[in-house]
């Protein structure tokens, strides 16, 4: 029995999967899980009335378990790693919060218009304290498989690449091998490549965010 779940289309295309990193996340997971699942597209800029009754608050992903939508990314891929044990996603506590604070420095510099301000130094620091980690402990995360934590912030590098590449003609410092690499490793995997949204589809969302 295939799980149902609704994720956003692109903008302006609402039969194409739409550029959310947290959407992406969930999909990866029942990707490296091997769930199957019926997508369902939704245009976030003209919600549909049978998604507002399933997700009162309008946001994507909603998983439907046993009956029941369920909402949030963290909650969903905690369910299904209850549910679908095997292959185990788990990742070590110790490692759960690195890199956690990259999304954030990203949409601060990408939506920056003073230089001076400190957000690409602040950008740079995260990446580089990644980088230190993934020396140590490469080439995941969490060691030598990959895990939650990298399905979480693999979707927001590919953002964070697209954006600041086609905004700031920015790209990440050569001098990050390791993240180079694990950047690499996540975006070649199979499940990377069937679910992320087109280039073109990632610019056109942010594109409002950087030009507010």
């Amino acid at each position: 029995m295939a799980l149902e779940i609704c994720v956003k289309a692109a903008s302006g295309a609402p039969d194409v999967l739409g550029d959310c990193p947290f959407c992406q996340r969930v999909l990866l997971t029942l990707e490296e899980k091997k769930v199957p699942y019926k997508l369902q597209l939704v245009n976030l800029s003209d919600k549909p009335q049978w998604f507002l009754e399933i997700s009162p608050e309008g946001k994507v992903p909603v998983v439907k378990f046993d009956d029941k939508w369920v909402a949030d990314s963290d909650v969903i891929v905690g369910i299904l790693e209850d549910k679908y044990p095997e292959p185990s996603l788990k990742t070590p506590p110790e490692f759960a919060s690195v890199g956690s604070k990259i999304f954030g420095t990203f949409i601060t510099f990408l939506k920056s218009k003073d230089p001076n301000d400190g957000s690409e130094q602040a950008l740079v620091n995260e990446l580089t304290a990644l980088d230190e980690h993934l020396k140590g402990h490469g080439p995941f995360i969490a060691g030598e498989k990959i895990t939650a934590v990298d399905l979480g912030l693999g979707p927001k590098l590919y953002h964070l690449q697209i954006t600041l590449g086609h905004f700031k003609k920015w790209t990440v410092p050569e001098s990050l091998t390791y993240v180079h690499n694990y950047i690499k490793a996540i975006f070649s995997r199979d499940s990377f490549v069937k679910t992320q949204p087109a280039k073109e589809h990632v610019i056109t969302g942010w594109a409002p965010k950087v030009n507010a």
